[in-house]
């Protein structure tokens, strides 16, 4: 645990060495029961000094063992010289709700945050945290990779590169990262304040580009501090994760005026299918069969449509929450992020 007199107010100018930041780990779980053995692991295999880290899992109204499964880590991390603690907030069920609750309870001087279904390597941390040195740095991105793949949607997703933070990186608007693999200044979240509570996507890109463009803070890519991320393993799953996709974009339409994505229409999706039927189906078969090839290109096209049609859905059939967030005074402790 860090020392009482630890300041919640620490500057970018008394940050000065790598290893003597003192970090706050926020983690939100919902129904983790399946992943949260394999996070776990990774926390504890970190080679950032313990004493100057804690972790904060934050169940948000978990209806499965995820309770019991905390509980015991935070009992076992104790004897290991590992702060663990866990937090129990389900008032709006959200992610960004629940990192909120998470923040409010660290002491660090620098906030890094990950996902329940992902797991860090042993340096994530020390190379996440390196160019917080910097005193103009105020986030940091690390890399998503995935985790090995055993099914076909797993390879397709890792072939399209669908978790990469150097997408994310690359938005035409702003750069930002994805809050699997995301570290910020908690100065920097004292200026700008916390997470849009009630959104349910999208919230990561509105916290980098509030960071960067009202709080003039710089972001920094630190391609070694890996997190390895679990693809969807089903296509309601992959379906689900589009909609979402297109769901953000809409959101950050309405919140930055962002470009909307190209709809995908019905005559272009069928051209699409026949141009793969009679021609890159058998092109990509023989290519396979003849050891030049992979199974993964047979259903590039589909899968592709497939995704395009549940972003373009997400993006259509959603609005941003009808309320908008409040100016954030006082410290920590008193900051109202109702909106």
């Amino acid at each position: 645990m860090f020392p009482p007199d630890q300041s919640l107010d620490q500057s970018p100018d008394q940050a000065t060495s790598a290893t003597t930041i003192e970090v706050s780990v926020v983690v939100p779980v919902y129904n983790g029961e399946q992943d949260l053995p394999q996070l776990l692991a990774g926390l504890r295999s970190q080679t950032y000094p313990r004493e100057r880290v804690e972790y904060l899992l934050v169940d948000n109204g978990s209806c499965d063992r995820t309770p019991e499964l905390l509980q015991t880590a935070c009992e076992q991390a104790q004897p290991q010289g590992l702060t663990l603690r866990s937090l129990r907030y389900d008032t709006i069920q959200s992610s960004y709700a629940a990192r909120n609750a998470g923040i409010r309870a660290t002491r660090g001087a620098i906030v890094a945050f990950t996902d329940a279904d992902c797991a860090p390597d042993p340096e994530w941390l020390t190379h996440l945290i390196s160019p917080f040195s910097e005193a103009t740095v105020g986030l940091v991105v690390g890399e998503i990779q995935a985790q090995p793949s055993t099914t076909l949607l797993e390879h397709y997703a890792d072939h399209q590169g669908i978790l990469s933070q150097t997408n994310t990186l690359a938005h035409p608007f702003c750069p930002y990262g994805q809050t699997a693999n995301l570290a910020i200044r908690r100065l920097a979240l004292e200026k700008v304040g916390l997470f849009r509570p009630h959104l349910t996507t999208g919230g990561d890109a509105d916290m980098c580009w509030r960071l960067q463009q009202q709080g003039g803070w710089q972001l920094r890519f630190a391609e070694q501090a890996v997190i390895r991320h679990r693809h969807r393993q089903t296509l309601a799953e992959l379906r689900r994760q589009w909609q979402r996709y297109g769901r953000s974009n809409r959101f950050l339409h309405e919140l930055y005026g962002v470009q909307l994505m190209r709809p995908l229409y019905p005559k272009e999706t069928r051209y699409r299918l026949l141009r793969w039927v009679g021609k890159e189906l058998p092109q990509g078969l023989f290519k396979w069969l003849t050891g030049r090839g992979s199974a993964i290109d047979l259903i590039v096209t589909p899968l592709d449509l497939i995704c395009a049609n549940a972003r373009t859905q997400g993006q259509q059939h959603s609005a941003l929450p009808p309320r908008g967030p409040k100016p954030l005074h006082g410290s920590m402790r008193n900051w109202d992020v109702t909106f």
